[in-house]
């Protein structure tokens, strides 16, 4: 055994990490999930110094003044910032840190399926740099599938559609991998971009992403409600630029999310297309899984149902499901290091 494998072995406080688009979640051996922060990042302008990460930096989000830039690093599931995400990285890190002589934990990070060699390695230098003694990458459908449970190592087809915030990954596995994948940068930060752009049409109301965020999630839906539902919206006047205040209610929002969740809908089509004859029937059988923060849009489950013909579940806590997964792959490494991808 060579002093790295002695190394991580003496840790014993390696990570998993879903770094998402719009939260990011670690999870250390041992201790269960220990973070949960939405991926912000807020910045003096003037000396480059980092003020705020996570709850606090979204907090500022559309309220800074120019001295001051609150920075989401990463955009459709891939980095955007380089620098911005290592340091929000070495800072959650440093959070979680076990006190101690030695304290660079080995890393498993959970990564869009559709991502290339470049993003590949742009994830892995962050991490590294963040303070990292050696990372593994493993792609989000197979760590959500390994947190949500199914049984990915039989010969049977387990279907699994993560909606996060900046993509929507889809892909069957069996025998411990990937036999087809759909991956579209169309999700949770595309339908609060829709409802922006449908309140700057409708009402010549400007509001910020954290209010588009909230009403997706107080009123918005996929599909009818029994009961529908309004909310009061405030923002800034386009044509006058004085504050205003306006209603929307669920119906016309439900029309307003159409576009990114037919995107969705026809992504999972199109995998189910390219699924082999053998595993299509066992997903007959077995139904499809829906994780992610989309996945708590109301009535997804239902559309999606409706329109393959197939049951859908909602996993149980869905933005969890990737980072548990990255759990189980740190607690049982050898059963699961052959689904990884070394970040080298």
């Amino acid at each position: 055994m060579n002093f790295k494998d002695i190394f991580k072995r003496f840790v014993g406080h390696n990570v998993g990490i879903d770094l998402g688009t719009s939260t990011t979640l670690i999870y250390v051996k041992g201790q269960g999930i220990v973070l949960n922060e939405p991926t912000v990042v807020a910045i003096e302008v003037s000396s480059n110094k980092t003020i705020a990460v996570g709850e606090e930096a979204k907090k500022m989000l559309g309220r800074t003044p120019e001295a001051i830039r609150a920075i989401r690093p990463m955009k459709d599931g891939v980095i955007a910032d380089f620098e911005v995400t290592e340091e929000l990285l070495r800072y959650f890190i440093h959070q979680i840190q076990v006190k101690g002589l030695f304290t660079r934990p080995m890393v498993v990070v959970a990564v869009p399926s559709g991502i290339t060699a470049v993003e590949r390695r742009a994830v892995r230098d962050s991490v590294d740099h963040a303070g990292a003694s050696d990372v593994w990458l493993v792609a989000e459908p197979v760590a959500a599938a390994i947190g949500v449970g199914l049984p990915i190592e039989s010969p049977a087809g387990s279907m699994i559609v993560d909606i996060g915030g900046g993509t929507t990954e889809i892909a069957v596995i069996a025998l411990s991998d990937i036999v087809c994948n759909k991956s579209v940068r169309t999700a949770g930060d595309e339908m609060d971009s829709v409802i922006t752009e449908h309140l700057k049409k409708k009402y010549n109301l400007l509001v910020g992403e954290i209010t588009s965020e909230m009403i997706k999630i107080k009123v918005g839906s996929a599909i009818a409600l029994k009961t529908e539902q309004s909310m009061e919206v405030k923002g800034r006047d386009l044509i006058s630029g004085l504050p205003k205040t306006i209603k929307v209610n669920s119906k016309e929002i439900r029309e307003a999310l159409k576009e990114p969740i037919t995107t969705i809908v026809t992504a999972i089509r199109s995998a189910l297309e390219f699924t082999p004859p053998e595993l299509a029937s066992d997903i007959i059988d077995y139904g499809i899984t829906l994780n992610g923060g989309g996945a708590l849009l109301r009535g997804i489950s239902d559309l999606i149902a409706k329109e393959t013909g197939l049951k859908v579940e909602c996993a149980e806590s869905p933005v969890e499901c990737v980072v548990k997964g990255t759990g189980k792959i740190l607690d049982q490494f050898s059963r699961y290091s052959k689904m990884l991808l070394h970040g080298a």
